[in-house]
């Protein structure tokens, strides 16, 4: 039920996991060994968990859900944007752009500047086409609380 705020969290540089089905014994035992902070919108689970480990997430709309955690635990400040792989969570290296030319396609080489390499997946990112509509909803989280 928090997938895209999972996601979001991600590209805003934070640690996260997310599990698209699981127990809530799963999601208590997983929070509590690895010291995580868990979100839910579940008010069942929300009574089994520490209130300083864990947050009730009150809306459904992602943007909205993105302002309070952040709100909630003081992390404005601590935004790195596309720090993180989407796929493995691990924090991107920055990769010289020299080094990039033979592992992406050349209209790609010529466009990106910067490119970020996943050291655990080997994923490849850079600003392609779906970047400026990212910064966008970037832009538009931040100015709603007024901190953009």
């Amino acid at each position: 039920m928090l997938g895209k705020l999972a996601k979001w969290l991600k590209i805003l540089g934070f640690d996260t996991v997310y599990f698209s089905r699981a127990e809530d014994e799963l999601l208590v035992e997983v929070s509590r060994r690895q010291r995580r902070i868990l979100l839910t919108r579940d008010h069942s689970l929300i009574r089994r968990l520490d209130e300083r480990r864990s947050l009730l997430i009150e809306s459904e709309a992602w943007r909205d859900q993105v302002r309070q955690v952040l709100q909630a635990f003081s992390l404005w400040e601590k935004v790195k944007p596309f720090s993180r792989c989407l796929h493995c969570n691990v924090r991107l290296k920055s990769l010289a752009r020299r080094n990039a030319r033979y592992l992406v396609s050349s209209f790609v080489y010529e466009k990106a500047r910067r490119f970020a390499l996943c050291p655990q997946c080997g994923r490849l990112f850079w600003q392609g086409t779906h970047f400026q509509d990212m910064e966008q909803q970037l832009t538009s989280i931040f100015k709603a609380i007024g901190n953009g």
